[in-house]
Parts: C-alpha cells; sequence; structure tokens
C-alpha cells in the first residue's frame, strides 16, 4: 500500500516517485524532501515526518494501489482558503454583517493581498526555474544513491534529506509578514542562531535639538516667559527656546500632538493641552491638559483625562484671581467649555458652547467671572455665576457679519478687540436693554461700537502692548501693523513671503517683538531693524533626510518642494531652496561637495552645496524616486524607482558628471530601500512586496539568483529594512510598512527604527532574533518617515510625516558596571595606559559625544583596571569636556581633556 501527498505551498513543489520512496523539490527554497513510504501508517508518518522550517505540510495520506500511485503539487495559498470561507459566510448571513461596504472593502483587500502573494510567487519561480535545471542532474545522482545505500528504515532517508538540504542551501531563518515568508541565511561567521542572546544597546538618546514650529494650523501657540525663554510647541514636544542664549530645553510628557498652550499670570506656570491620537492598535487615547512648572519640567496637575473628546482646542488662566482657574475648550461636536480648579485639578463646571468651530478663549483680565469665545460667524460672552455658565451672543447689528472672528484682546479700558476674516478691528462693548423695542425687561447687550478698516485679508492675531498700543498681523498681506491705543495706524512692515502669513505675535520689551507665522517659522525683531528668522522648518510632509560625509550637516526635503540644509552644530538652518516638484529621498556624494535629490515624478537633481545652484538633472521613468544611494567610493550612483527599476549611474568628475551605467530588473513591486557593499560591487535591495534582492554591479547590473553566496557579504552601510541582521526590530504580527526607515550606526554598534506609531527605537547591531529588547522613543506626532546617524555618530536625527518635526538626539552612555561587566566597541586599544585601583564596584556616568568608550574588566579578586580609549581626534572635537571621576580608598583622580 503507498500514498498520495498532497502538497500545500506557495510555490511549485517537483515530485518524483521511485519504488517506495517520494523525493520532492521545493522550487522556493531548492530544498530536497525524501520520504519513505513503506509500511508506514498514516498516523505515524504524519507525526513523524517534518518538512523542515519551509512552509509546507502534508495535508492529506490516501491509500490508493501501486498502479495507481501518483504524486503530485500544487500552488495554493492558506489565506485564499480561509478568505474564501469567510466570503461563503458572510455572503450567507446579511444580519450579522449589515455593513455591506465595509465587507465589500475588507473582500477587495484581501484579494489584493493574495494578488500581491501570487505575484511575487511567480516572480520567484521564474528567477529560480535555471537553478533548478541545474538541479536536476544533482537530484538524480543522490536518487541513485539513496537507493543503492537505502537501508529500508526511516531513519536513513530522514538523514538524507536534513543532509541534502543543508548541502544545498545552508542554515535559514524564515520570518513571515502578511502570510509570505521571507527567508534570511545565516552568516558563516554564527555557528548556532539559537544560542544567541539579544540585549538592549548600551547606547541611548537624549533629546538635543528640536526643528521647527506649528504655525501651520494653530493659534495662539507663541509666549516669552519671565526666564527670557519663548515658548511653542511642535508634535509632542513644548520647547522652551532662549532667544539671547540660543538654547532649548524641552517639556515631554505628552503623548500626542500637542494643539493649544497658554501662560499663568506669574510667566512660570504653563498649561499645554494635546489631541487624542490613537494607539498602535487603532485605539483611541484620551486628551488631557498638562499644568507644569517651566523652570522644572515638572508636572504640577492633569486635568481632565476622560473628559475631553477628540482633544483639545483652546486654553486659558484667569488672572483677577492670579491663576485660580483654568478654562479649556475641547474639539468635540458641542465644542464643550469646561472651568477647573487648578489646585485641586478638579472640574468647577461645563456647558456645551457652540457647534461650530472656535478659535480662542479668554478669561476677562478684570474679572475672573467673565470669559469670551469667539470662532466661526460668532462671539460670546460668558458669565460664570454659582457654578453656571450662561452666554450672551454678540450683535453685529448694521454691521456686515464676519464668515470668522479669528482673535480677539482686552483693551487697557475693559474694551474687547476683535479681528475677523474681513480684515476689519470691531471694537464692542456693553449697551443698555432697548425698553422700546424689548420692552421693560430688556437686558444689556454686547455691540459693535467701531469698526476699523485694518488688512487685506483676515486678522489673524492681536497683541496688546504695555502701553496700550496694539498690534495686528494680517494674512493675505503679511503686514504687522503697529496701532495706538485710540486705533490710529502708526508704524507698519511686511514679513517675506518664504515665512508666510503673520500667525501670532508676542512682546518682548516694547519695541522687540516676537512673530509666528503661518509657514512654520518665528521671526524676531522691530519695525526699525526688520524681522529675521530664529525658528524654522518644512511646512508639509517630510521623507527625505541625508547627512553629510564629514561635517555636522544634514539635508531635507519634503512634500512642500523644499531642500533644507541645516547645521546640527549650531542648531540653524544654512540655506534653503524651492524645487518645481517635491523630493523624496536624498544622499550626499562620498567627498561632500555635491547631493543628489530625488523626486516624485521620476527627476532627480544634483546640487552643489556650496553655490547652491543645481549641476544637473536627469529623469528616469515617471514614477516617483524613493531611494537614491552612492557607493563607497563614490563612482556609482544607485536610484530606486516606483517603477520597479534601480537604474545605476557611472559617476566622475567629483560628483558632477553622470552617464547610465545599467538597470537593474527583477523586482516585482516599488524599490523601497537599497545598500552597498562595502566593496562597492553589489546592491542589497527590498521592494514593496517584502523582496529581498542582491545584484552584481560590477558584473553589469545583474541578479544573484542564489541569495545564499550573498550571506557574508558586508555593507557599507544598512538601510534595508528586510535583512537577517534586522529581522528582529520587526513586531510579531507586522504588515510590512509598520517601519518605515531603518539606519546602522557607522561603529555597526547599534541600528535606529523609524515606525508608524510616531516612535524611534535603537535596537543592538546585529539585532537577528524576534522580541529584540530595545530602547523606544516618543516626540513625534506623526508616522516617523527617517532616521540618519551624522557621520561621526554623535546624533541621531528624525523626523515626522506630517508633523514636520526634525529630532535632534545625541548619545548618552549610563550604566552600572560591576567587575564582571566589559563593555567594548569598535576600535583598537591604546597600549600602555596606566593602570589605576578603584573599589570593587563603581557607578560612571559617560558622555561619548564622538566614540569614546568605557572598558571594564576583573584583573584580581577586588580590583578593576579601567581602560579609556577613543578614536584618533575623539576628545579633541568634542563639544564640551569629557571627564571621568574615581573614588578610591587612598585615591581621588580627575582625568580632564
Amino acid at each position: 500500500m503507498s500514498y498520495c501527498l498532497h502538497f500545500f505551498s506557495f510555490s511549485i513543489l517537483h515530485v518524483i516517485v521511485v519504488s517506495n520512496l517520494c523525493i520532492g523539490i521545493d522550487s522556493s527554497t531548492s530544498l530536497l524532501y525524501v520520504i519513505c513510504l513503506e509500511d508506514i501508517p498514516i498516523c505515524q508518518l504524519s507525526d513523524s515526518i517534518e518538512l523542515d522550517i519551509d512552509y509546507h505540510w502534508l495535508s492529506l495520506f490516501s491509500p490508493i494501489s501501486t498502479n495507481d500511485l501518483t504524486a503530485y503539487g500544487s500552488i495554493l495559498s492558506p489565506d485564499l482558503l480561509s478568505w474564501s470561507v469567510c466570503t461563503d459566510d458572510v455572503s450567507g448571513s446579511s444580519a450579522e454583517y449589515p455593513d455591506r461596504v465595509s465587507m465589500m472593502e475588507g473582500r477587495l483587500q484581501a484579494q489584493e493581498d493574495e494578488i500581491m502573494l501570487l505575484k511575487s510567487s511567480l516572480a520567484d519561480a521564474l528567477r529560480r526555474l535555471r537553478l533548478h535545471d541545474q538541479l536536476i542532474p544533482l537530484l538524480k545522482h543522490f536518487l541513485h544513491h539513496s537507493l543503492n545505500c537505502r537501508t529500508g528504515t526511516e531513519l536513513s532517508c530522514l538523514t538524507l534529506f536534513f543532509t541534502l538540504s543543508h548541502w544545498l542551501t545552508g542554515q535559514s531563518i524564515k520570518m513571515f509578514i502578511r502570510g509570505r515568508p521571507i527567508t534570511m541565511y545565516v552568516p558563516s561567521n554564527i555557528q548556532n542562531y539559537e544560542d544567541l542572546r539579544m540585549e538592549p544597546p548600551v547606547e541611548k538618546l537624549e533629546l538635543d535639538w528640536v526643528y521647527g514650529y506649528r504655525g501651520r494650523d494653530c493659534r495662539a501657540n507663541l509666549y516669552l516667559l519671565s526666564s527670557g525663554e519663548a515658548v511653542y510647541f511642535i508634535a509632542c514636544v513644548v520647547v522652551l527656546y532662549h532667544i539671547n542664549n540660543r538654547t532649548q530645553r524641552h517639556y515631554r510628557k505628552h503623548t500626542d500632538c500637542v494643539r493649544c498652550l497658554t501662560i499663568h499670570p506669574d510667566k512660570v506656570r504653563v498649561a499645554s493641552g494635546q489631541t487624542a491620537g490613537v494607539d498602535k492598535d487603532g485605539k483611541p487615547l484620551q486628551p488631557y491638559v498638562h499644568i507644569w512648572d517651566s523652570s522644572t519640567l515638572i508636572t504640577l496637575q492633569q486635568i481632565g483625562l476622560g473628559t475631553f473628546e477628540r482633544g483639545v482646542g483652546s486654553v486659558a488662566f484667569s488672572f483677577a484671581d492670579a491663576g485660580a482657574f483654568l478654562c479649556v475648550i475641547d474639539d468635540s461636536n458641542e465644542h464643550m467649555l469646561s472651568v477647573w480648579d487648578c489646585a485641586k485639578g478638579t472640574k468647577h463646571t461645563e456647558v456645551k458652547s457652540t457647534n461650530e468651530a472656535v478659535f480662542a478663549v479668554e478669561f476677562n483680565p478684570s474679572d475672573s467671572t467673565n470669559i469670551i469665545t469667539c470662532g466661526k460667524s460668532h462671539i460670546y460672552f460668558w458669565t460664570l455665576s454659582a457654578g453656571s455658565l450662561t452666554k450672551k451672543q454678540g450683535i453685529f447689528g448694521k454691521y456686515k457679519k464676519p464668515k470668522f472672528i479669528q482673535c480677539f484682546v482686552f483693551s487697557l479700558t475693559g474694551d474687547v478687540l476683535t479681528g475677523d476674516s474681513e480684515g476689519n478691528i470691531l471694537t464692542w462693548g456693553k449697551s443698555p436693554g432697548d425698553i422700546k423695542t424689548l420692552g421693560k425687561g430688556a437686558k444689556e447687550t454686547f455691540q459693535i461700537m467701531r469698526q476699523t478698516r485694518a488688512h487685506d485679508g483676515s486678522v489673524f492675531t492681536l497683541c496688546m502692548l504695555q502701553g496700550g498700543a496694539l498690534l495686528s498681523g494680517g494674512g493675505k498681506d503679511r503686514k504687522i501693523i503697529r496701532w495706538s491705543a485710540d486705533l490710529a495706524p502708526e508704524r507698519e512692515c511686511e514679513v517675506k513671503d518664504k515665512f508666510g502669513a503673520v500667525r501670532c505675535i508676542t512682546d518682548v520689551n516694547g519695541e522687540e517683538v516676537l512673530v509666528g507665522t503661518t509657514r512654520n517659522a518665528i521671526l524676531r525683531g522691530t519695525f526699525s531693524d526688520g524681522f529675521v528668522a530664529i525658528v524654522q522648518g518644512h511646512v508639509d510632509e517630510m521623507w527625505g533626510l541625508a547627512t553629510h560625509p564629514s561635517q555636522d550637516v544634514f539635508l531635507t526635503c519634503g512634500h512642500d518642494r523644499q531642500v533644507c540644509v541645516w547645521n546640527t552644530a549650531e542648531h540653524k538652518l544654512d540655506w534653503c531652496t524651492t524645487l518645481e516638484e517635491y523630493g523624496l529621498c536624498a544622499d550626499f556624494c562620498p567627498n561632500g561637495a555635491v547631493v543628489s535629490v530625488g523626486l516624485s515624478t521620476g527627476r532627480w537633481l544634483v546640487l552643489d552645496l556650496q553655490t547652491k545652484e543645481v549641476i544637473s538633472d536627469y529623469t528616469d521613468g515617471n514614477e516617483q524616486l524613493s531611494v537614491m544611494r552612492y557607493s563607497p567610493d563614490g563612482s556609482f550612483l544607485a536610484v530606486g524607482s516606483h517603477d520597479n527599476f534601480i537604474y545605476v549611474y557611472n559617476v566622475t568628475e567629483c560628483g558632477r558628471r553622470y552617464s547610465r551605467y545599467g538597470k537593474c530588473n527583477g523586482h516585482s513591486s516599488f524599490i523601497t530601500h537599497l545598500d552597498w557593499s562595502k566593496d562597492g560591487k553589489y546592491i542589497m535591495s527590498n521592494s514593496g512586496d517584502y523582496e529581498i534582492l542582491y545584484w552584481d554591479v560590477a558584473g553589469g547590473c545583474k541578479l544573484l539568483r542564489n541569495r545564499y553566496e550573498s550571506k557574508d557579504r558586508e555593507w557599507a552601510s544598512y538601510t534595508c529594512v528586510l535583512g537577517f541582521h534586522v529581522m528582529g526590530v520587526w513586531l510579531e504580527g507586522s504588515d510590512g510598512t509598520d517601519i518605515n526607515a531603518l539606519c546602522r550606526s557607522h561603529s555597526e554598534r547599534v541600528v535606529a527604527v523609524a515606525d508608524d506609531f510616531c516612535k524611534v527605537h535603537l535596537f543592538q547591531y546585529p539585532c537577528p532574533k524576534p522580541k529584540a529588547p530595545n530602547h523606544s522613543y516618543e516626540g513625534h506626532g506623526s508616522h516617523v518617515t527617517n532616521v540618519r546617524f551624522t557621520h561621526c555618530d554623535s546624533h541621531l536625527l528624525s523626523m515626522g510625516g506630517k508633523d514636520t518635526c526634525i529630532l535632534q538626539s545625541s548619545f548618552r552612555i549610563n550604566c552600572l558596571f560591576d567587575c564582571h561587566h566589559q563593555l567594548t566597541t569598535k576600535g583598537s586599544i591604546v597600549e600602555n595606559i596606566p593602570k589605576y585601583p578603584i573599589l570593587f564596584t563603581c557607578l560612571f556616568t559617560i558622555q561619548a559625544y564622538r566614540s569614546g568608550v568605557l572598558w571594564l574588566s576583573c584583573q584580581k579578586s577586588n580590583i578593576i583596571h579601567i581602560l579609556l580609549y577613543c578614536y584618533l581626534g575623539i576628545l579633541t572635537s568634542c563639544a564640551s569636556n569629557f571627564c571621568i571621576l574615581l573614588d578610591c580608598d587612598n585615591l581621588s583622580s580627575a582625568f580632564t581633556h
């Protein structure tokens, strides 16, 4: 009796049956399967045969006669089977699934996933067809050997099976993304994969600088503290920027994007509110307001957790009672207005505000029972009495009702001045009730007392100065106008077009002011001397990020069509240029003289860093480019495109001349990432359908069909998100888009990962095992699109997508060591360093600005010898002194360089 074997797989299984042996070759992995069918019960065969670690299994054993013995392979996706069953269930029970649209969307997504899998499987089969033809003679040789030497036992066949499998493919590991198997080959220097231990990296990140400001879609978010620091926000970070010392501090207790900000009358305490956001599983998070101390960055109160919906839109402290109350308006449909006791953190009262958008809220500075709100087509005057709020709507009367009341301030006389979308400044005041019209019980109303024409377009902001003068900021005309106390214009100036409209104004000293703009810049200046930018940033989604090979410089580009070059040491924008199309990727030439930028239409440009001019302009295909990468010696440039090709160019004349060398053709989806080998002869690339391919550039851009041969190749950079060395950065159940970018440090000790959940992770490198421990860092309010290390690994740069924020973090090594702990790194040990005996256990805090490393080793039973060694020039180029203190029984030494 023999059996018919049904092999279910993503790829073709060629099966040959001779006598009582079944031999199969898997076309996707080139594994050879040898199974003995003689006198083995069905259950025993099922339990004893393990088809290696590949995605195959025995699904059916059916007894048939020897004459009718057949064996065959088929292609069938288990995802397709399960989906088909689900589809039948849905169609059979409409009551269980009332939302037909959602059902159809689910079907469509499942079909798209299946098409992608089948397409990838077909591409794999075609690529390996030639290799399989070469393996047929080898298979016949081993088949003949097995028939002559077979002992007739199951053990002999299984031994042959595992021997041939290992001989053909070597040790490999398989990971799955969206049901697709991805084979990783273990390098030769790893003898036992299972014994590898993953530890979190010793290095940690500390936020050093935040580039950008959120002025595009937020209001009243720039204030000056008593410490001389400007306070503003971007992404999840509230920045405290000292305008004279040019230093930053950061409040980082928010879990999602900060939306509003206000300062206490003491100009020390700050209240900031955030949006709700969602977690990595798509579940909504609860918004809240933090009241915190700007001098210590300690949170004093958390207001409204579980009370607000969607987010916090506006906040304001009361003034007349020294900031005892906080008013909050959330982003729910009714825009709930609530008043909170700041000391206790309890809600005093709450009321529905309006279904229209609300832009601002403020307490009357002389009466904490009066609150004003404004927004779309309204201004409301609220009265707080006996724990409840009542409102009166402002009456426009004979004046045209504007579409938006953008802002308001209180004059020194107690009047309310509003700026609207018609470009007018309206003066509001109380009027006694109209007894003739409304009768004897008529109450007082709030009406327009005066209308002043101020700007062409909207009046976005108003700022009251100490002497009673008024500053107004325009939208369309970009003007800042100074008005006297009786609203007579005195002086004006115009903000440059590249900075956008005026979003908010903050007084510094009566003459000097800070100006926030709609193009995410903060300006500082006076009417006499003009304004200069002290904070700048992108205004739309960013993707392209590249670091200079030898200088403290990096480049960014994005959907705002801007290419910006930044200085990490001076924390400023060096220069910026605007392109005709938006940039998505970039890379510096190894000589550091030019940089290439890939655009959204298939064009790519080469810019001179000195002249800032475009020196070359090329086009490859008509789809967006996703990656630019120079070879280590700068002789080649690889351009990855969404048309599935990698275009390779010869580079001459120090990066100024380019000629097409070849094209890598073989991916079945768009290119996402690529890296060069250290010798500059090979490329490793990833694609949108999770392929890992290798290319012989020196041999004419040929595809290396046997990926096993590339397992020991060393790579000059590592930005590919798929590969054996970074397999552990993927979480279980990832869908393939959860990681947007990663980057290995130049020291090859750590790898930084940018994910889709607003986080940056730091892993040990290599990281080949699942669930690897890591350090996780928050700060971004959107998907993190890219990460890069600076040329000396002193800083890590990360940038968000929609939050338009760039975070610059420095490395810190903070560890508690004992005498048995050893920390090593790449580099050579400095010889003949004096040895100093110290106590058995020590606490060291090291600030490694470059690659300085502390090495501890136990030389005697109770003596630790410390060797501090660094790369040449590390200490001399440090941003500050490098100091270690050794405390001993009879020795107290401080070594400072």
